[in-house]
């Protein structure tokens, strides 16, 4: 109890100022009385929902997406981190003496600790004609109950907080927790009745009489429904039914959801609305996993006088390819369309839905913020297309990119040309083809690869892009947009600046690696054809649009200091945490700005955050930039404490410790939380994205259990100075027939119009680990 109270007490340090800021207040409350609902009051906004309000929030056991569901920490981040309005929802099971519980199944597997403090007393129970073996709580009395704690029933959710929270009941929900806004969901009831514990008397009898604010009252069950129709207030409480999956037989009626769901107005005569899977309202293809067409459940149900509201919301849950892994994208298509608008979402990231409610639904994104960091492209707009392709590129401009970004490699004859890695394995179809070719080269990387130096430009174009995931060897993998895994053309250096001219984006940032390498060893002069090309193209005389010249070498920004008009951008890729006065005084001798690793920002362990390092107070006191590298969307490369939410990811960069640049493969999430008003630190918003506060969350976490905080080094001069370039060695030429002419600007370059993509399978990428640092 002890160890409870003190995370209890260090969540509410941690939300105190997210409280004072997500909520508008009218006057301080008196001290332990929860806000009232009506406090909100919500911005004029033509919404499609039956009444034509705001679709509400409704937390799925509290945050259950981060602490197990119905604990008190998962109630109290989600009451705290959402508007006043927000429903809290408990699934209410009971103990053997017929006191309600707050857990998300009937059994006591995979949610509590059962199976340690009574380790051999599973039963086998018929639940609805169908034998099922476990611990129930209905064996045991609310005391023995309060012998056990929960556990996070998700895998691929954190176990650090398993273990130390209480089963809670409503009404310590109500009294302890602050909830002031409670929706019961009755799953069971039949059940329980066989077992002769009443659930619609417990409502009526018990927690009426304790309380006034349980709002909604929701079950599968029609029987329990048309009982309670007859006991609650219509004024106060609304009933709802819990639609579960097609085929599954209703217990009242013997008949499937499906079947009943075609009598919306009988539904209509024992409930105010009903709850779907999101699938009922948007289907998924379950063999592509793209969209398919919505169907006219949600206007047919508001024609009949029902609310809807939609269940089966999680940031860790992949959907559909359509939303590019970005959670809010998918609560919009429930919301923001011509045609309907749900009433509601069950959740179990409730700060999210409430983010696409506030801050994305009917609003014009069209903030404008000139202190705002840059917005650059890692690849383009790599992970929606194969990276570095016309087609990526074109996404990032309207995606709303500041600066594109081209990593150079070379031809064997000579030609520069864009792609992430010299090694064309993953990035392109080269193992199919040119697998005769693999070589190792030490100098570039471990693996054996087939290298762009080792090939003709005719025989690279001869390949196809391929769209890469990091996450593609995961469990389960994670793939990329796979009806566009091929599509695509690869765009030389030349094609690549004048794309960036013709669209006239803020500025480019071209990537130089491996220069000395490539040559001594193979007679190509990587820097001397980025020169010509900027020069060719003019931009060493102009200054409407910004070059960065990015390198890890030193060697390679020196000769690019003749030209003020790029901006040299020193790499380091390696997991540092401070820079010394004389580190940033030899950096300043080389470059103006520097690209690191997100984890040298924000040090993380076990995915958890653990502190912002010095590196950016370092480097900024010698007005140096610093750019970080790379975000992605999937939630496996983001730490817990953002959510598995990219914007709270971006924000945090943003606003919470102030980055110059953020370097992504999704720009398209980065320019969507800029351009809207929740990224605004003003204090009148009704509610902001805010950032976290790094190891704020680590530190709810059981010591016992605490991952260890990992300590990155200092940079050291000898990270950032590197030996001068060799000169370009001539070596003899292995393969006849190539030209040595830069290809023709229809095959390199980038079309106006961009190619409509087609059905293929996933990408394959060499690594997939929690936390990415590039």
């Amino acid at each position: 109890m002890m160890m409870m109270m003190k995370q209890l007490v260090i969540v509410f340090l941690l939300i105190r100022a997210s409280v004072a800021q997500n909520r508008r207040d009218t006057g301080p409350a008196p001290a332990g009385d929860p806000v009232p609902a009506q406090q909100y009051i919500p911005p004029p906004k033509n919404w499609l929902t039956l009444n034509g309000s705001e679709p509400v929030v409704i937390a799925r056991g509290g945050s259950s997406g981060v602490f197990p569901e119905s604990s008190s920490l998962a109630y109290i981040m989600a009451k705290s981190n959402c508007l006043s309005n927000a429903i809290m929802l408990c699934n209410l099971q009971f103990s053997k003496d017929g006191l309600g519980v707050c857990l998300s199944d009937v059994r006591l597997n995979n949610i509590t600790t059962i199976n340690g403090a009574f380790k051999d007393q599973q039963t086998t129970k018929n639940i609805n004609g169908n034998n099922v073996r476990g611990w129930f709580s209905v064996d045991y009395t609310l005391e023995q109950l309060g012998q056990l704690y929960l556990v996070q029933n998700v895998y691929t959710r954190s176990e650090a907080f398993d273990n130390t929270q209480p089963i809670p009941t409503p009404d310590t929900i109500v009294n302890y927790d602050g909830v002031s806004n409670l929706w019961l969901n009755v799953p069971y009831d039949l059940f329980y009745s066989q077992h002769n514990i009443s659930a619609a008397k417990y409502i009526t009898e018990y927690l009426q009489k304790l309380i006034s604010n349980v709002y909604y009252i929701s079950s599968p069950e029609i029987g329990f429904l048309k009982t309670m129709d007859r006991k609650v207030d219509h004024n106060t409480t609304k009933l709802v039914f819990m639609v579960l999956e097609p085929n599954a037989v209703e217990p009242t009626t013997n008949q499937t959801y499906g079947s009943i769901l075609k009598n919306l107005t009988a539904i209509k005569s024992f409930a105010s609305g009903i709850v779907v899977p999101k699938s009922y309202i948007i289907p998924v293809n379950n063999k592509t996993r793209y969209l398919e067409p919505a169907t006219t459940l949600v206007t047919d149900a508001h024609n009949a006088g029902l609310q809807v509201y939609a269940s089966g919301f999680a940031n860790d849950i992949y959907s559909s390819y359509n939303y590019n892994f970005e959670p809010e994208a998918e609560y919009l298509t429930f919301i923001d369309n011509s045609q309907f608008a749900v009433d509601g979402f069950i959740t179990d990231f409730p700060t999210t839905a409430t983010e696409a409610i506030v801050c994305f639904a009917l609003t014009n994104l069209n903030e404008t913020r000139k202190d705002r960091p840059l917005i650059i492209t890692h690849n383009g707009a790599s992970g929606v297309y194969a990276g570095c392709t016309d087609l990526a590129y074109q996404q990032a401009v309207d995606d709303g990119a500041d600066i594109i970004d081209c990593t150079v490699q070379m031809s064997k004859d000579g030609v520069a040309f864009c792609l992430e890695s010299p090694d064309l394995i993953g990035k392109t179809t080269a193992a199919t083809v040119f697998m005769s070719k693999a070589t190792s080269v030490p100098e570039i990387q471990k693996e054996r690869g087939i290298f762009s130096f080792d090939l003709t430009w005719t025989e690279i174009q001869s390949l196809k892009p391929q769209i890469s995931s990091p996450f593609d060897k995961s469990n389960p993998p994670i793939i990329r947009n796979p009806e566009a895994k091929n599509k695509g053309k690869f765009v030389t250096l030349d094609g690549f600046l004048e794309f960036a001219k013709t669209k006239a984006v803020s500025g480019v940032l071209i990537n130089i690696n491996n220069a000395a390498y490539l040559a001594s060893k193979k007679g190509l002069g990587v820097v001397d054809a980025v020169a010509k090309a900027l020069s060719n193209a003019t931009f060493d005389k102009q200054s409407t649009q910004q070059v960065m010249i990015q390198s890890d070498d030193s060697s390679v920004l020196s000769k690019f200091k003749d030209v003020p008009a790029y901006k040299k951008v020193l790499h380091i890729r390696k997991e540092v945490s401070a820079a010394p006065r004389e580190v940033v005084e030899e950096i300043k001798k080389y470059a103006s700005a520097v690209t690191v690793t997100r984890t040298s920002v924000i040090s993380t362990t076990e995915s958890f955050t653990t502190n912002a390092t010095n590196i950016l107070r370092d480097l900024h006191s010698a007005n140096i930039s610093v750019y970080i590298s790379a975000l992605r969307n999937e939630y496996l490369s983001i730490a817990f404490d953002y959510l598995a939410d990219p914007l709270i990811e971006v924000a945090t960069f943003a606003q919470g410790v102030g980055v110059d640049g953020i370097t992504t493969e999704f720009p398209a999430t980065a320019s969507k939380y800029f351009r809207s008003k929740c990224s605004d630190d003003v204090e009148k918003q009704d509610f902001r994205i805010l950032p976290v506060v790094p190891g704020e969350l680590l530190d709810v976490t059981d010591l016992k259990t605490r991952p260890n905080i990992i300590y990155h080094p200092a940079l050291t001069v000898a990270d950032i100075v590197r030996p001068p370039l060799p000169p370009v060695t001539p070596v003899s030429q292995s393969a006849p027939g190539s030209s040595g002419l830069v290809a023709p600007a229809p095959q390199g370059g980038v079309p106006t119009n961009v190619a409509n993509i087609g059905l293929t399978l996933a990408a394959i990428m060499l690594f997939c680990l929690l936390s990415m640092g590039h």
